[in-house]
């Protein structure tokens, strides 16, 4: 009996324990700042050359030469460059602290059609995972529920904040949809063979699909004093103040998704995944439907695929002038941090740098809607940028000397920092 009570309590502990973060969020902007000196880099493109950035209440309200005055602190950074804050779109960061620990999981909830389920309610601002993302670079993200037919809302977070309600920087920005594949593998328990074979329930799982959407629209345009907070949430894709993200990677899954979900009134629709987008890329320019791209860091999925498909989709979907942006579903909540450096690779296989820097800053803002304050750096917008001591989707020169979130200037330290300078001065013999 003993054993029994004990274990509830040493679990609840150890979540606990994992659940809050070393840094405390920093305070508001007090004074003026300014960086002088660095190169920056836009994040559509531009570059500057010997930069004088100011920024004051949380906005940039200076971006010129070195003759651009100067106001409150000032930071030299000559030799370094600056770039606007880098977005992670459909994480699940914060909603996962420990896959073992069922409590600490809030990213797929009970249900398949639940876009009621909003994700910003159960995400972790204090997560330790969140404050790993900010050393190098990723400050802003997309946080996305998992699971089911219709899996809920996601809303846009900014990582350095006290609580969820903190956090915020655009609620209930989307509703995610795992749209049903045409092949599925076998079911070898009911005696199925083993391996890919054609998904025999394709049309009428989209045929769920579609009786759900047009319930939803005949409820948002009827008028009815019964709240249905499900049709409810389903609102704004039929107004077009919401984006709907399919995650589908066939072309014919792509192409049934985009035409059924236009035709059935959602305006908004953005394609996770888009791993045959190549070769629909005209019916995908036509919609107007953009693409956030797995991570390059990965394996072909077919055996006759190019064994470096995966490394050169983002730049061959850019260059065939799709709106692209990367993000990193199928991959450890951890390996967000990464995200400058699945851009590099893709400058790697030759796509141009500044171009690889917007799919991780501008295109994104784009995709998710936050292009007015995001994503690039322009007088107005806000201050969520950093400095780092050289190329920033280099793994070898990402280094940040400082970084800011609305000009709040952050801590870059982190549990894992001070992990390295106590082990290494151990080691050291210091």
């Amino acid at each position: 009996m003993k054993i029994k009570t004990y274990i509830p309590l040493i679990l609840l502990a150890l979540t606990s324990s994992l659940g809050f973060a070393q840094q405390t969020p920093a305070s508001a902007q007090k004074e003026a700042m300014t960086i002088t000196g660095a190169t920056a880099h836009i994040g559509d493109g531009t570059v500057m050359e010997n930069t004088t950035l100011v920024f004051e209440n949380g906005k940039i309200t200076a971006l010129g030469g070195p003759d651009t005055p100067t106001k409150g602190t000032v930071i030299n950074a000559e030799g370094k460059h600056i770039y606007p804050g880098f977005i992670t779109p459909c994480s699940s960061l914060g909603l996962v602290e420990v896959d073992a620990v069922r409590a600490s999981d809030d990213q797929d909830e009970l249900g398949d059609m639940i876009p009621h389920v909003r994700s910003l309610i159960a995400y972790n601002a204090e997560s330790k995972v969140i404050e790993s993302m900010r050393p190098n670079g990723v400050l802003l993200g997309q946080i996305s529920p998992k699971g089911g037919r219709i899996s809920g809302t996601s809303s846009v977070v900014q990582f350095d904040a006290w609580n969820w309600e903190d956090a915020a920087v655009k609620t209930d920005d989307g509703i995610h949809l795992n749209w049903p594949s045409t092949f599925r593998r076998g079911r070898w328990w009911e005696g199925e063979a083993r391996g890919l074979q054609p998904n025999k329930d394709y049309t009428k799982d989209v045929g769920e699909i579609e009786v759900f959407v047009q319930n939803s629209a005949a409820y948002n345009k009827g008028t009815t004093n019964e709240k249905n907070p499900v049709f409810d949430a389903m609102k704004g894709v039929f107004s077009g103040s919401q984006r709907m993200f399919v995650y589908a990677n066939g072309e014919k899954e792509m192409i049934d998704a985009v035409t059924n979900l236009k035709n059935w009134g959602i305006k908004n629709v953005v394609i996770v995944g888009g791993y045959n987008a190549l070769k629909i890329t005209d019916f995908l320019k036509a919609q107007n439907v953009p693409i956030l791209v797995n991570l390059p860091h990965d394996l072909p999925s077919l055996d006759d695929d190019d064994y470096d498909l995966p490394y050169k989709l983002p730049k061959l979907l850019t260059d065939a002038g799709l709106l692209v942006g990367i993000q990193n579903i199928d991959a450890a909540n951890f390996q967000a941090r990464n995200l400058p450096f699945y851009a590099g690779q893709v400058a790697g296989q030759g796509l141009d740098k500044e171009k690889a820097l917007a799919l991780i800053s501008s295109n994104t803002a784009k995709i998710l809607g936050i292009d007015d304050q995001y994503g690039t750096l322009a007088i107005g917008k806000s201050a969520t940028l950093f400095i780092s001591e050289g190329d920033a989707l280099d793994m070898r020169t990402n280094k940040l000397s400082h970084a800011f979130i609305d000009g709040r200037m952050l801590s870059l330290e982190t549990h894992q920092t001070e992990l390295w300078k106590r082990y290494m001065g151990k080691y050291n013999g210091k």
